[in-house]
């Protein structure tokens, strides 16, 4: 839980829509996976003009809603 609050009071700590790179870097994936994932909606985003930028807010539910605990009776 204490990871968790960490990661989300540094993510909001950020002022600005973030842009894929952002995304990709908190993330620790690919510019590319990053873009894949907002193009299919899976991060929500925002459009302004023909860039799209995603809430840090936003990050944060992607995160947590793809979160899960090993049961240690599957490993």
């Amino acid at each position: 839980m204490y990871k968790d609050m960490e990661l989300h009071d540094s993510i909001l700590r950020v002022n600005t829509l973030l842009k894929a790179k952002d995304v990709a870097e908190i993330l620790q994936i690919s510019r590319a996976m990053a873009y894949n994932l907002m193009q299919r909606g899976e991060i929500p985003t925002v459009r302004i003009g023909k860039a799209r930028r995603v809430r840090p807010e936003d990050l944060i539910k992607y995160i947590e809603s793809n979160t899960y605990t090993v049961n240690p009776y599957f490993e």
